[in-house]
């Protein structure tokens, strides 16, 4: 649980450069035109860790999670790969969300807190809420905010590549998570 705590923390970090400028202009300083794919790569490798922390993190049943749970995580987490969309995307919707992807995040956390109740998972998605809810907070005390140049049709583009990637990270989400989203056998069973 120690290696998760750990991990959780440092991608926190990593991530908080953006919402602090004095953080974000070192950073630059000493990175130069290497700092954007430097972030990426770092997030990378730090999500990859957090992935392997958390399938080896002891397991222990905190409380049941209610029945509607599951299905609630599945449309939070819709919503959240829609907000992840409207990040990219230069729709009118991503000039009235300031922070579409830590929402994203603190909703497809809350999300999973409904559908799952054991200690790693509390780990894992409180510690991410958190995170999300704290680069709201700094960002917003901050950095001045600035709107993006709108492009025509980006909103409806934004809808349907969010609703596409969910669809991708469904079926991928036992690969990523080890654990299947739908079981498609038990569907097959007469």
């Amino acid at each position: 649980m120690t290696l998760l705590v750990l991990a959780i923390l440092t991608f926190g970090l990593v991530h908080l450069i953006p919402a602090v400028p004095r953080a974000k202009s070192w950073a630059v300083a000493k990175l130069g035109k290497t700092y954007g794919p430097t972030y990426g790569i770092l997030s990378a490798l730090l999500f990859i860790l957090i992935l392997a922390a958390h399938r080896a993190a002891p397991s222990v049943q905190l409380y049941d999670p209610p029945t509607w749970g599951r299905v609630a995580n599945i449309i939070f987490s819709l919503i959240a790969i829609i907000f992840v969309s409207i990040a990219v995307f230069r729709g009118s919707v991503r000039n009235r969300i300031k922070f579409p992807v830590a929402i994203a995040v603190a909703v497809w956390a809350g999300g999973h807190l409904l559908a799952n109740g054991n200690t790693r998972d509390v780990v894992l998605f409180a510690g991410l809420a958190g995170l999300g809810g704290l680069f709201m907070f700094l960002h917003s005390r901050l950095v001045e905010w600035t709107p993006v140049e709108v492009r025509k049709g980006h909103n409806v583009l934004s809808i349907l590549f969010g609703v596409a990637m969910f669809g991708v990270l469904v079926q991928a989400h036992g690969l990523i998570a080890g654990v299947p989203v739908i079981n498609l056998e038990n569907f097959l069973k007469t």
